[in-house]
């Protein structure tokens, strides 16, 4: 269950699905090392600019991010934040990397977001996002469910 959030003039409960690829699909984020830097840099954001990661996963070449951020932050905001500080600080910590990305942009340009409901949503989308490459996630998510509404 998310709970709900205060700020200085409101109560919030905002989480988003974010997904980002690495330029031209690379697979840099097959290594233990690099996805617990990523995750370590989004923890780091999370304090700077009241985000909340609640998971991250990744599938090698590309990284899905379950966040929730206040209301003065739009998706898109959210979004660049995230994108550019990690880069920034993966390409700190992994120079050699850029040998592998020629233009020396980490990310592709662009990326998916979604909000997230409460309650069965939310569950549903934290767990497709921490199972991110398991064999579990390839059979789970085969397909999804769909509702119809009577």
């Amino acid at each position: 269950m998310i709970e709900v959030k205060k700020a200085s003039h409101c109560a919030y409960k905002i989480r988003y699905h974010m997904v980002f690829s690495i330029k031209y699909r690379r697979k840099l984020l097959q290594d233990i090392d690099r996805i617990n830097y990523i995750k370590f840099v989004c923890s780091e954001i999370g304090e700077r600019y009241y985000f909340d990661f609640d998971a991250i996963g990744t599938d090698g070449d590309h990284v899905h991010i379950f966040v929730g951020a206040a209301p003065r932050y739009s998706p898109s905001k959210v979004m660049q934040i995230v994108k550019s500080i990690t880069a920034r600080e993966f390409f700190k910590k992994y120079p050699e990397v850029k040998k592998q990305l020629w233009g020396g942009e980490f990310w592709s340009d662009g990326g998916y977001v979604g909000t997230v409901g409460d309650g069965v949503m939310a569950d549903t989308i934290r767990n497709y996002v921490e199972t991110q490459g398991s064999p579990e996630e390839k059979e789970a998510y085969k397909q999804m469910n769909l509702l119809d509404f009577e």
